[in-house]
């Protein structure tokens, strides 16, 4: 599988080759780590590549990779960590300074800092977004065939000759008046969420709300209690506002926590109770309670992501947390990228009515908002009720090609491969995989032959992932899934020193 620092050293070990062919690979490859380590492009902490990525990433042999890999680790430069990888030393053997990168051009007159700020860099080399945003498998992206642009366009048209030019200025009052006043209908009809059209404010996508209610009620340093596993797009948001994260587990019932916790209490609780992501499971009433009462008790702010909780496809609809419990203080996230498109860029939140001033002004302040005709337009749509007509039958396609897939997966390997938290909803399923298999190896297998499964262990923060992967099935109709979900099946039966027949009956440990 591609990574980040793969796409940095490639190219470096591609340029050593021309100016010194006469050197070993596994040499160059070495001087090639070292130099990117002391120049700080490998900063601290940093996780090598797994060496079969690096080695089909760089077009070499996995073995000039480990030996490599081996010598850095034997001079001091990288440890290794049992199960989780190759990691860069906190502190590094010193060198004679190295020439900067090519890619630094020395600027006439002052003096210009040729690398990347440490927060930059931290956004940079932990970045998990797939360049790929489409294809089978590929999680968080809906069917965006399905939307009906048609009515979408025809309302946007008629809307663009009617608007008065304040609408077309810059936004500050939390998006448009009529959609606030739209979601507000549809958050209390659908999701039991208690609200008024003043407590929403629309952003452009749930990583800005994220980055908002960290600026806004967060400081750097502050806690904050996140899933384990959980989303990397929430993680990386805190992270990149200097918010220490405290990885929670993860069981049937949800997040797991001592209400009765000792030490500082958190700022901040990030949870996806109706939907966990990416394991499944829904919060049950009690621990909802619970974190309701220990949240309104130390002054922590709970913020509940809905992110697809429209799409549950048996038993009664999992209402919101935020409605549980009157004054307490969560934030409601919501999202349009699962029920329209993400390319939308639109996303809600409900805040507390004393804040909502607060977010508003900040908003404005910091990303100057905008997109009040599309905001119009989908108030329009919503109003009309074919919003909501459009989740009921996109609700019974995903029910349908998710059964496919559970079909596919059980003829293929057998009982017991979905993820005991699987709950029936949303837009993926999770695969457990046999302890000690490499589900990174096994992504980047399928990767090669064109499927995106992603590892399950790279949505953790601890060193004791369990290995998995995600497969989403809402872009991909069912006559086209059995083709990749084949080479899926080939990748996990190969990793795991097994025939393509009989099936698995159970996961068993990996060879």
């Amino acid at each position: 599988m591609k990574s980040l620092s793969g796409d940095l050293i490639a190219p470096r070990l591609a340029q050593l080759r021309r100016e010194k062919p006469a050197m070993p690979v596994n040499r160059l490859l070495y001087e090639c780590l070292r130099d990117a380590i002391h120049d700080a492009s490998l900063p601290a902490a940093t996780r090598l590549p797994p060496t079969r990525d690096l080695a089909l990433q760089a077009g070499i042999s996995r073995n000039t990779v480990m030996h490599a890999y081996e010598q850095l680790m034997a001079e001091g430069y990288t440890k290794g960590l049992t199960g989780s990888g190759t990691y860069v030393a906190q502190r590094i053997p010193d060198l004679a300074p190295v020439k900067p990168s090519p890619a630094v051009v020395a600027l006439p007159g002052k003096a210009v800092a040729g690398r990347l700020s440490a927060r930059g860099r931290k956004v940079v080399m932990n970045a998990k977004a797939q360049s790929t945003q489409w294809g089978a498998f590929l999680p968080g992206v809906p069917d965006v065939t399905q939307v009906p642009h048609a009515k979408l366009a025809q309302i946007t048209a008629r809307l663009s000759r009617e608007l008065p030019p304040a609408t077309l200025s810059y936004a500050t009052n939390g998006g448009y008046p009529k959609l606030h006043q739209s979601l507000a209908v549809y958050l209390r009809q659908a999701r039991s969420v208690v609200c008024e059209p003043g407590q929403i404010v629309v952003t452009e996508g749930v990583h800005q709300a994220i980055d908002l209610i960290t600026r806004v009620l967060g400081d750097a340093g502050d806690h904050a209690w996140v899933e384990e596993p959980g989303y990397w797009g929430t993680r990386s948001i805190l992270e990149i506002n200097g918010i220490r994260l405290k990885p929670m587990p993860v069981d049937a019932e949800g997040m797991r926590f001592a209400r009765n916790a000792a030490g500082k209490p958190p700022r901040f609780a990030f949870v996806t109770p109706s939907h966990q992501y990416p394991l499944g499971p829904v919060m049950s009433l009690a621990r909802r309670l619970d974190l309701l009462a220990y949240a309104t008790r130390h002054g922590t702010w709970v913020v509940e992501d809905d992110y697809d909780s429209e799409f549950r496809f048996s038993g009664h609809p999992v209402a919101s947390l935020q409605g549980l419990l009157p004054g307490a203080p969560v934030i409601y996230v919501g999202t349009f990228s699962k029920t329209l498109y993400p390319g939308l860029r639109m996303a809600y939140m409900v805040v507390p009515a004393p804040f909502a001033a607060a977010f508003r002004t900040a908003q404005s302040e910091l990303y100057r908002g905008g997109h009040m005709l599309q905001q119009a337009a989908l108030a329009e749509f919503m109003d009309s009720g074919q919003y909501a007509a459009h989740i009921r039958r996109m609700r019974l396609i995903y029910s349908a090609r998710r059964a496919y897939l559970m079909g596919l997966v059980e003829q293929s390997l057998g009982p017991g491969w979905v993820h005991e938290y699987d709950s029936n909803a949303g837009l993926h399923l999770v695969l457990s995989l046999p302890p000690g298999s490499d589900d990174v190896a096994i992504a980047a297998d399928a990767a090669a032959q064109g499927v995106i499964a992603r590892p399950l262990s790279n949505y953790y923060l601890g060193r004791n992932p369990r290995p998995g992967l995600m497969l989403a099935f809402a872009s991909i109709p069912q006559e086209e899934m059995l083709a990749p979900w084949r080479i899926v099946a080939r990748c996990i039966l190969k990793a795991c020193g097994k025939r393509a027949e009989p099936p698995v009956a159970t996961p068993t440990r990996c060879a």
